[in-house]
């Protein structure tokens, strides 16, 4: 459609015109907004259609008398409302639904962890000695077997055993804990 053609006044004018103006200039238009929106399908065609939308909005640009041809017009309207989609998209942030991130640390209640602490200590309490002085010297304090079996005056495969069996006591006594206890 150019700027001087006319059409006659009829109820459907402005479909005709649009519908026109969608054949003569829609892939150029669509085209450049492909590109402006970094190959996002869904919203060049957005884009697209608001275009249009504010083609129709003002009829007079369209007609212009200055014009040749509407596209000019068109592509610098779509090339606007895309560099505004752009900006508006930078300024907000990211959109996060209800979902934990995967990668996203989850921290315990200070009271679970209180409590937590406490089902330890007794279930702790229920292993006889021997058991007890390796998981403290192993877990608690962090030394490695050797150091344990240095510390304690016994050998390291008696260390390693008394470990074992310590922890499978623990995961009887402590059946909700048992994933943390492998």
């Amino acid at each position: 459609m150019t700027a001087g053609s006319t059409t006659p006044t009829t109820g459907t004018t402005a479909e005709h015109e649009l519908a026109e103006l969608q054949r003569e200039h829609g892939r150029p238009l669509f085209a450049l907004l492909l590109r402006l929106s970094d190959g996002d399908r869904q919203r060049a065609e957005d884009l697209l259609q608001e275009t249009f939308v504010r083609a129709w909005q003002h009829p007079e640009a369209l007609r212009a008398p200055d014009f040749d041809s509407v596209r000019p017009w068109l592509l610098t309207v779509g090339r606007r409302l895309a560099i505004d989609a752009k900006r508006a998209r930078q300024a907000r942030p990211a959109e996060v639904g209800d979902a934990v991130p995967e990668n996203a640390r989850v921290m315990a209640d200070h009271a679970e962890r209180a409590a937590a602490t406490l089902d330890v200590r007794r279930a702790v309490k229920t292993l006889t000695p021997e058991h007890r002085e390796v998981l403290v010297q192993v877990y608690f304090h962090g030394a490695s077997v050797a150091e344990a079996a240095r510390t304690l005056g016994i050998p390291p495969g008696t260390v390693k055993s008394r470990a074992y069996y310590a922890l499978r006591a623990l995961r009887r006594v402590l059946p909700g804990y048992a994933a943390d206890l492998r």
